[in-house]
């Protein structure tokens, strides 16, 4: 029996309607006693705006965004659709799953469909189980989906974090194929750096919501933690795959930070003119900004058919992962 692969054949993003500049955010915030400034957060983030969800604006319906527009860029019919799976960490309910919602509105009458959770890590948790449950030869196309309404989950009091997080959505079509698309996949995770390193305490017991409801995180320890685990990760799944850093055509890492991108390309040894960055205008979109990111990056062909790329984020667990994949596909001008 021929191996199967599976490969990216389109891509999709989606963002809310409204973009708040880093002084339109310090000026809302002043009126709450929190002082900042565009200057701060540019200095420290690369930050220079984001996009904030609307009231009444749901996580499926960007997640249906992102998922359609990825649609039309593979050419696939919702019906052609056997496997959903959504990384999200800001689902519109406990249950069913936003996959199962999205499955939903895109009218897919056929197969597998559920959430995972790695917060900003988690689309490439789920891009990798997707790969692996097209691998077995049971599915033949999926829709993976990375989506946070993050803006919901942060304490406006807080300008530590308030100021790195947007909303937003991203999702890729990928398919069966006889040639490798996805070459290779590293995941992993450390759960002794746990909720008080980064996380959100929240749970709901006998319909309360318990505990601290808000982000909280140790910045310089989440810092140090992202580099060095995102650099060695690299370094392992371009050996899986028998490749160099210097085959890396497109360098796609998770969104959080500019000053964690450009450490992390340097430590890895790759050019960063090959790095792709969006966390200027989206912010840290937790498990949105890789695909966000990408599909940017497909639309302005800073991706061209046959480049290898090399996709990363980390996320509270800690948990983190690489992708490295073959680009298959022509881009649509």
């Amino acid at each position: 029996m021929p191996q199967i692969y599976s490969k990216i054949i389109g891509t999709g993003s989606a963002l809310p309607q409204r973009a708040t500049d880093n002084q339109t955010l310090a000026d809302e915030l002043g009126l709450r006693g929190i002082q900042t400034s565009d200057e701060w957060i540019r200095t420290r983030t690369g930050i220079e705006k984001r996009y904030l969800a609307e009231r009444g604006l749901t996580t499926t319906q960007l997640a249906e965004r992102a998922a359609k527009s990825a649609l039309w860029d593979a050419g696939v019919d919702p019906s052609e659709i056997d496997l959903i799976i959504v990384a999200t960490t800001t689902p519109d309910m406990i249950f069913p799953s936003t996959a199962c919602q999205l499955q939903k509105l895109l009218g897919c009458s056929k197969g597998a469909a559920f959430d995972l959770q790695a917060v900003c890590a988690g689309f490439i948790y789920a891009l990798t189980n997707a790969d692996a449950l097209i691998r077995t030869g049971v599915y033949k196309k999926a829709i993976v989906v990375g989506v946070d309404i993050m803006s919901r989950i942060v304490d406006w009091d807080d300008r530590s974090t308030c100021v790195l997080f947007g909303d937003g959505a991203g999702a890729v079509i990928l398919e069966a194929s006889n040639e490798p698309g996805i070459l290779a996949a590293r995941l992993s995770a450390d759960g002794t750096l746990d909720e008080n390193v980064l996380g959100c305490k929240a749970f709901i017991n006998g319909g309360e919501v318990h505990g601290d409801p808000y982000v909280r995180m140790d910045g310089q320890h989440v810092f140090r933690m992202a580099v060095s685990s995102m650099s060695e990760s690299a370094k392992a799944v371009l050996s899986d795959a028998g490749l160099s850093v210097e085959d890396i055509d497109c360098y796609v890492p998770h969104q959080a930070n500019l000053r964690i991108m450009q450490k992390v390309a340097q430590k890895i040894g790759i050019d960063e003119n090959k790095m792709i960055v969006t966390v200027n205008r989206h912010g840290n979109t937790s498990a949105a900004s890789v695909p966000l990111a990408l599909d940017n990056a497909a639309r302005h062909n800073d991706i061209k058919k046959n480049d290898i790329v090399l996709m990363q984020a980390v996320g509270a667990g800690m948990a983190w992962g690489s992708v490295l994949v073959k680009w298959t596909k022509e881009n649509n001008q």
